[in-house]
């Protein structure tokens, strides 16, 4: 089963997966927890680069194939191997992101992104997306205080993360039945226990 996490900064993607694959390693899965951008050594150099918050000057075409060349190391290396053994992908971020942040946010063009991130993946779509919704200046007031990372991205206006809000909510309509709204504005704990459920539901019934 392959797992995303998707959702505005600060929703608490990162903790929730690293969460919910400790849990499944207790339960008996092979779980490989990765991320997004980054996920293999490479991509993690490309990663470097997009976050940088000194990369102002970076236009949104170059923004998108530097996400994208990232996602292909990611499929090609990690994603597709692991799948193929069996084993439970569970990502932070993956291509939902993409039509997301630069698609709704960026306005660039839908189609067009579609087509560079189906070449990118090789058409792998997730299993299941968890979608951590939490207003963008409540998950924007969360990371600064959360004294992490603060990226290129996460010093966009406001109204950009508005409309990567809106982005990811009109995506969840396309196809209900991979994207699961999570409330990301809950305690830790019952946020987890939420998607525990939801997850050990999916694997009960693809194990028929």
């Amino acid at each position: 089963m392959f797992i995303t996490f998707e959702g505005p900064d600060g929703s608490g993607k990162t903790t929730q997966a690293r969460l919910l694959a400790e849990h499944l390693r207790r339960r008996g899965y092979t779980v490989v927890l990765t991320r997004e951008p980054g996920g293999t050594p490479i991509g993690d150099q490309i990663r470097a680069i997009l976050h940088d918050p000194r990369n102002t000057a970076m236009d949104a075409r170059a923004e998108i194939l530097l996400f994208s060349a990232s996602r292909a190391q990611h499929v090609a290396r990690l994603i597709r191997p692991a799948l193929a053994r069996g084993e439970i992908v569970i990502s932070d971020r993956y291509a939902d992101s993409t039509l997301a942040y630069q698609g709704y946010g960026r306005g660039l063009d839908l189609e067009h992104l579609r087509e560079i991130t189906a070449f990118a993946t090789g058409g792998l779509t997730p299993s299941l997306t968890l979608y951590l919704d939490i207003a963008p200046q409540d998950g924007l007031r969360r990371r600064r205080l959360g004294g992490g990372e603060w990226t290129r991205l996460d010093a966009e206006a406001l109204e950009f993360h508005e409309r990567v809000r809106a982005g990811y909510e009109a995506l969840a309509r396309l196809e209900p039945e991979r994207w699961v709204r999570v409330d990301a504005a809950r305690p830790v704990e019952e946020i987890q226990e939420e998607i525990r459920a939801i997850v050990e539901g999916r694997l009960r019934a693809a194990r028929g």
